[in-house]
């Protein structure tokens, strides 16, 4: 199945969501380190919004692992050695955050340097990986999907998981993917929704984000 150009699939959102991982993958290592010995209340939120991050980035992968490398295999055959790639630095990425969930919990019972280091730095190695991996799947497998999988099928990959989320973090993945779009992406990405849903998150929610990030970030 290819799409013509005139039908060509929109997969603008797909950059809005790289972006915000790219962001809180770069700000969190800091954060941690900043974290007094001993304080475990403030090693607390940052683990909360860590594993918030960490279970929305899981779930990014699964719905490509589990709806687009499958299309793209069976309709790109040349491209397969590009798939085989993405799925093999999907599992680099699975093995750092497999890392990543005992030493949060230590460090948020002991918010010891030692551990807040093993955190950090295991959060940068995090972020090379994906930084490396977003870059080539913007690269290369965007204009595929372009042209290969239909708006549709595209749509889904936005909606998968989404049961698997917390009730209260997917007001906060939602404000942490608006946070640095433009007022055209912002519209995009609030197409999607309900109107209700829209509503609130340009009301209620957004300050619920706003009170958030500034807890997470220290600016409260």
């Amino acid at each position: 199945m290819t799409n013509t150009a005139m039908t060509r699939t929109d997969v603008r959102d797909m950059y809005v969501v790289h972006r915000a991982f790219r962001r809180e993958l770069g700000l969190l290592p800091g954060l941690v380190r900043a974290v007094a010995p001993g304080d475990t209340g403030r090693a607390a939120v940052l683990v909360r919004h860590a594993r918030m991050l960490l279970q929305g980035l899981y779930l990014h992968h699964t719905a490509e692992d589990d709806l687009l490398w499958p299309k793209l295999l069976e309709r790109c055959p040349p491209d397969a050695g590009l798939v085989h790639r993405m799925e093999a630095q999907h599992e680099q990425v699975e093995h750092l955050t497999g890392l990543l969930g005992p030493a949060l919990d230590r460090w948020e019972v002991e918010a010891r340097p030692a551990v807040a280091e093993e955190v950090a730095s295991t959060l940068e190695a995090l972020r090379a990986v994906l930084v490396e991996h977003l870059a080539e799947e913007e690269r290369e497998i965007l204009p595929l999907a372009e042209r290969h999988v239909t708006q549709e099928e595209w749509d889904q990959l936005g909606q998968h998981g989404k049961g698997q989320m917390s009730a209260r973090d997917l007001p906060l993945l939602f404000g942490s993917l608006l946070e640095e779009c433009s007022p055209e992406e912002r519209t995009m990405m609030l197409h999607v929704v309900p109107f209700p849903v829209r509503l609130l998150l340009r009301t209620v929610f957004a300050r619920q984000y706003r009170r958030y990030v500034s807890e997470v970030r220290g600016t409260a």
